[in-house]
């Protein structure tokens, strides 16, 4: 019982003391491992910030200033760049001696000297302030060694002796499309020695009828037409606004400008013959007389040239007429052949309108009357 009971205390020594080395040996590996751990860290690695910290005997103190600018004075305007806005030059006085600046609104009212203006055929309808100012600016532009001077000036006004109030029958002939009709014409023309009414009426069988139309007064340059009109199935018809200075169309066509002189197509004929009335011998062949005149949708300056005189044997009987030609300027224009009795106050006793294509009509006086 001895033995067994001194064993136990040796055993019971024994066990406690294993526990301890076991965690001796622990505690050995785990500063071991931390030893092995530092090592492996390389000495120039840093732990911290990349950018040193500043010495604070170097460390200056800046403050920031910001500046006003000065205040501009009121009283001093800026002045704009001289390339913006340069001062023109003062002419020289040779300049100014030889070019003389004629303000705009008065180039209508100065007048040129009759030996200035330009040579002109014998009739000048436009003798207005419009043609004076322009043939000013022409005299302007002329040079200095043209004989100017001993030009003959234009007259101011063209002598007229408007016919007396007539009724004018024709015998007319035609061509259309290769067949031949014929048709009757009656103008009539009245006028009192201040407003003149024009009428030309046309009719053929199976064709109808058209009219023409011309009212106006008349003036010292003439006939001053102020409506006329072109009738067949529907009317067209042209106004002459002298105060607006323009002419209008019931056709919606564009407006054209108003010229003293201006004529229609019925009026043009009546104003040759005012015009051959009132200087007979004015007019020698080739003389070329230049009329504006106004269609029912538009306007056109008709050139009548002066071919001489004609023996003509007519349904109303033989006579001698002064011939006019009207030659096309462009492709479709008409062309116009006109002839004057002088024995019948001039009267219009032929007249012959030829198309581009060969139709023409052609009326001839048959018989005369009072209107």
């Amino acid at each position: 019982m001895n033995d067994r009971s001194g064993s136990l205390p040796a055993k019971s020594s024994a066990g406690p003391s294993a526990p301890r080395r076991i965690l001796w040996w622990l505690a050995l590996l785990v500063v071991l491992g931390h030893w092995l751990l530092l090592a492996a860290i390389p000495r120039e690695v840093h732990v911290g910030p990349a950018i040193e910290p500043p010495d604070l005997k170097t460390l200056v103190f800046n403050t920031r200033r910001i500046e006003v600018p000065a205040p501009v004075a009121q009283t001093v305007p800026v002045q704009p760049k001289p390339v913006l806005f340069q001062k023109p030059k003062r002419p020289s006085p040779s300049m100014v001696e030889s070019e003389p600046v004629t303000p705009i609104t008065a180039v209508a009212e100065v007048s040129a000297p009759a030996s200035a203006l330009p040579v002109e055929p014998p009739v000048v309808l436009g003798n207005d302030a419009e043609n004076t100012a322009t043939g000013s600016a022409a005299a302007e532009n002329t040079p200095a060694e043209l004989p100017v001077a001993s030009e003959p000036a234009a007259p101011a006004q063209t002598p007229f002796n408007v016919p007396g109030s007539v009724r004018l029958k024709y015998r007319m002939t035609g061509l259309s499309s290769g067949l031949t009709y014929h048709a009757t014409g009656t103008m009539t023309w009245r006028q009192d020695g201040s407003r003149y009414d024009a009428t030309m009426v046309v009719s053929a069988f199976l064709l109808g009828s058209r009219s023409l139309e011309s009212t106006g007064d008349i003036t010292a340059y003439g006939l001053a037409p102020k409506r006329f009109a072109d009738k067949g199935r529907s009317e067209l018809a042209a106004h002459f606004q002298t105060d607006k200075g323009k002419i209008s169309f019931s056709a919606n066509t564009p407006e054209a400008p108003w010229k003293r002189g201006a004529q229609d197509r019925l009026s043009v004929f009546f104003q040759l013959a005012s015009l051959l009335a009132g200087q007979p011998a004015g007019f020698p062949p080739g003389t070329k007389i230049p009329i504006y005149t106004v269609g029912p949708r538009d306007v056109d300056t008709w050139t009548f040239t002066v071919a001489g005189e004609e023996a003509l044997d007519l349904p109303h009987g033989a006579v001698t007429a002064i011939k006019l030609t009207r030659d096309p300027r462009r492709e479709f224009d008409q062309r116009v052949d006109a002839w004057f009795a002088p024995s019948l106050g001039y009267w219009p006793v032929r007249m012959k309108v030829t198309q581009h294509s060969g139709d023409y009509i052609d009326q001839q006086l048959s018989s005369s009357g009072p209107p």
